[in-house]
């Protein structure tokens, strides 16, 4: 995986290194993780089993507990993907752009752009993906959005303009439900409605 911070990865199923007798250290471990990716963004894709990602790798399961102790790690991997990739992307943001409206739409843009651009990480951000598996991944997504939700409300206070500190988390929570809202129309249409569709505009109805 390349530096989050550096650009908007895709992160899919082409990247995978082709297969040898003996993957280098950590090789399989991420094509299990990029495979994983792969199979969340099928349209319609029921939820991902051991034995099917096993079956898509070609390699048994107990392969795959060599690299991870659990299915739940292994969803934890692509959180810890999105997770970088969402800081490193909210730094690009911060460092670039003054605080204030501008920066906050900014911000929300490039999420979005980052969850049309990986749709099985889409799937992982709004929590379709972790239906009926441990309650711990869902609270770190939740734990990732409670974090946008602070950066906004954070570029918004420190606008020039001197937003009022309510004012700030309000727009900042409407921006939060916003993107969840998008997420969840990206994968509820089979990843058809994009989370672009008419965004600026949006933006500037709620900034």
């Amino acid at each position: 995986m390349s530096d989050p911070a550096q650009q908007s990865e895709h992160f899919s199923e082409d990247e995978i290194v082709p297969a040898r007798k003996r993957p280098r250290p950590g090789e399989r471990r991420l094509q299990i993780l990029q495979t994983l990716a792969a199979m969340l963004e099928q349209p319609g894709a029921e939820r991902v089993t051991t034995a099917g990602l096993a079956a898509k790798i070609g390699v048994s399961e107990a392969a795959l507990y060599r690299h991870f102790a659990s299915k739940a790690q292994m969803f934890e991997g692509l959180i810890d993907f999105v997770d970088q990739s969402v800081i490193g992307l909210i730094r690009q943001v911060t460092d670039r752009e003054p605080a204030g409206p501008n920066q906050a739409g900014r911000i929300v843009a490039l999420l979005l752009q980052f969850a049309e651009k990986n749709p099985g990480m889409s799937r992982v951000m709004m929590g379709d993906a972790l239906v009926l598996e441990h309650e711990r991944l869902q609270e770190r997504i939740n734990l990732l959005f409670d974090k946008i939700e602070a950066q906004l409300r954070q570029s918004l206070k420190g606008s020039e303009s001197a937003t009022p500190t309510g004012d700030a988390q309000v727009t900042a929570s409407l921006l939060v439900a916003f993107m969840q809202g998008r997420l969840n129309r990206f994968a509820r249409t089979g990843f058809k409605r994009l989370p672009s569709e008419h965004l600026q505009a949006a933006l500037a109805r709620m900034l």
